[in-house]
């Protein structure tokens, strides 16, 4: 069953497409990430469907919606900067969330207690949020996006602000909602997109460029790479091994030379035996996956 069907949507800002035809559909309880880079058009995505933005072209539908339903009853979202009032605590900054979504107050207060044991964050409920730490605001954030209990939670760039234990709080946390409700996260972050999502959605100058579950892509773009340290300098060791004919493309990152190859046994071949013939002071020698950042550049270059 198909939770949410987004067709040919469009949206430009004085005649200069931001999103151009995009269309997708996936199903319910997945974690999806959009990913791409800075101004790909993630978050106008994200806004459009969170009824934020009205698009120049297309449409957005839910399976249960009804004709001239309000498309904000079924969305959870939460914007990459969220604005809180400091002077509130974290539970009456959700009573008062639930009670804008149309709650009674006995209902507001059962739902932020709820929500509150739910983000992990009980324990400071009548703390201001002036005084929460940044991964308590993203939490407390989620609290509040899902305060009317929406079919889906829209959540744009959740964790690019917050330090390492933030982050992982925060990743941690969404592992644990997927299993109640889908999940649309935007990210330019790969390495969370690959921690969490089953599906993904790459969007490339304003376009989906490629989508589908994880693992399918995984076996798509499959390749293995090969991460190599020498002694001294790498650069001259990097131009020989471009040379070598099984080597599709190598790159420097952090002293370390990293190295693909259609045909990586052949790769690893001759780089150990131009390593013996040559006297190379190679230090390390690991073969690895590739990763969704190897998978990423391999389709936005073609």
């Amino acid at each position: 069953m198909t939770l949410l069907k987004v067709s040919n949507l469009s949206k430009k800002y004085d005649s200069k497409p931001a999103v151009n035809n995009v269309s997708f559909a996936f199903d319910p309880r997945k974690c999806i990430a959009l990913i791409g880079p800075n101004g790909a058009g993630k978050t106008t995505i994200l806004r459009t469907l969170a009824g934020l933005l009205k698009p120049t072209a297309g449409s957005v539908q839910f399976a249960s919606m009804k004709t001239d339903d309000d498309i904000r009853k079924y969305i959870g979202y939460l914007p990459q900067h969220p604005v809180f009032y400091s002077w509130m605590t974290g539970k009456e900054f959700l009573v008062y969330s639930a009670q804008l979504a149309f709650l009674t107050k006995t209902e507001a207060n059962n739902r932020a207690k709820e929500l509150l044991d739910k983000v992990g964050i009980s324990d400071s409920k009548d703390k201001r949020i002036g005084n929460y730490s940044g991964g308590m605001k993203q939490r407390l954030g989620i609290a509040q996006a899902l305060i009317h209990k929406p079919e889906l939670l829209i959540l744009d760039e959740p964790v690019s602000s917050l330090d390492p234990i933030g982050r992982r709080e925060v990743l941690t946390m969404m592992e644990k909602l997927k299993e109640e409700m889908s999940i649309l996260f935007s990210t330019h972050i790969l390495s969370d997109a690959d921690k969490v999502s089953d599906e993904l959605l790459l969007l490339h100058q304003g376009q989906i460029v490629e989508s589908g579950p994880m693992n399918e892509l995984r076996q798509k773009y499959q390749t293995a790479k090969i991460e190599l340290e020498f002694q001294d300098d790498i650069e001259k060791y990097k131009a020989q091994i471009d040379q070598l004919s099984a080597i599709t493309n190598s790159y420097i990152d952090r002293n370390i030379l990293h190295i693909t190859s259609n045909d990586i046994m052949k790769a690893r071949q001759e780089i150990l035996r131009a390593a013996s013939h040559r006297n190379w002071p190679l230090t390390s020698f690991t073969l690895n996956r590739a990763s969704l950042e190897d998978m990423f550049m391999k389709v936005v270059n073609n």
